[in-house]
């Protein structure tokens, strides 16, 4: 057992060390100018990335708001149960976010889609008609060959295959978006 949680360990450190912090910090630019121009920014993913995408719609829109003069507009489009299981069933499940974002979203938001896979339909989708209708996209992923590395304008690829080393990784860089507005000054003024 001890080897095989050394093992994971190893992998999740390796995981973590693949993460470009050049391009989180192009991530940490797209929110800052999404906030300066009061943009939306909507998050989704299915599963574990479901629940990453409400956790980082808590962080963005209560910790990191707290500190900036005026708030994020950001919202999980995997909170609203009823909604998607309407849409799920008068439609088909491939449609849950893509048609969220056709009430919501305008040209200039933000679309930020976490998947491991990388070519769930619903997000696929939803980043084609995201990337249609002048939003800019963001695909957390992994090496995996994926849907979502063609239709974004910023692909952060975990060099790992494993859900859960993924996911983890992924709420890493929620976190660092995030707390970047916390603990960062200069952002504050944003």
């Amino acid at each position: 057992m001890k080897n095989w949680i050394q093992d994971y360990l190893t992998a999740h450190q390796a995981a973590i060390a693949s993460i470009d912090p050049t391009e989180i910090e192009s991530l940490i630019r797209v929110l800052q100018d999404a906030h300066a121009n009061d943009r939306r920014v909507f998050a989704i993913g299915n599963g574990g990335s479901a629940a990453n995408a409400s956790h980082f719609s808590t962080d963005l829109g209560k910790g990191a708001s707290d500190l900036l003069s005026r708030r994020f507009k950001v919202i999980s489009l995997t909170d609203n149960t009823p909604w998607i299981t309407a849409l799920g069933n008068d439609y088909t499940y491939d449609d849950v976010f893509r048609r969220q974002l056709e009430n919501y979203a305008q040209p200039g938001d933000v679309l930020l889609c976490m998947s491991v896979s990388g070519n769930s339909p619903n997000l696929v989708q939803a980043a084609e008609w995201a990337k249609s209708h002048d939003l800019t996209t963001i695909a957390l992923i992994s090496t995996r060959k994926a849907r979502l590395a063609d239709l974004a304008q910023h692909v952060v690829r975990i060099d790992d295959g494993h859900f859960g080393r993924v996911e983890d990784c992924h709420m890493t860089i929620c976190h660092l978006l995030c707390y970047a507005f916390m603990e960062v000054p200069e952002l504050r003024g944003a």
